[in-house]
């Protein structure tokens, strides 16, 4: 699973089927129908190409996930810090830390992570 990105319609069709699963492929058209006026065509299509990512699975028309929700965005935010901060997590936080200050009980999460995570 080398591409994770997603664009905003698949992330939010992602987000239904991962509220919902198991949910039948004819179930998911009508959400999609419903939610962002799609046709029944377009939901599969998208649900192929997710599928084919390795995300989702359709099997004889029930749709489950191969990844958790919060599985999915830490491989994604991982993919985004080495892709663009050359796997550097300071590099990131420094970046991220220049447009927005953190608040006294960030701060205090952040070392609270940390903290959990050596070793």
């Amino acid at each position: 699973m080398s591409d994770l990105k997603m664009g905003t319609a698949e992330a939010r069709f992602a987000d239904v089927i991962w509220e919902k699963e198991p949910i039948t492929s004819g179930q998911l058209a009508k959400i999609s129908a419903a939610e962002f006026g799609w046709k029944k065509t377009t939901s599969h299509t998208v649900l192929k190409r997710l599928c084919d990512r390795g995300l989702f699975q359709n099997q004889g028309g029930t749709v489950t996930s191969l990844i958790s929700r919060e599985e999915y965005y830490a491989r994604h935010s991982q993919q985004y810090v080495e892709e663009t901060f050359g796997g550097s997590l300071p590099a990131f936080l420094t970046a991220f830390g220049t447009r927005k200050k953190l608040s006294d009980q960030e701060i205090r999460e952040l070392q609270r992570v940390i903290e959990s995570m050596r070793g």
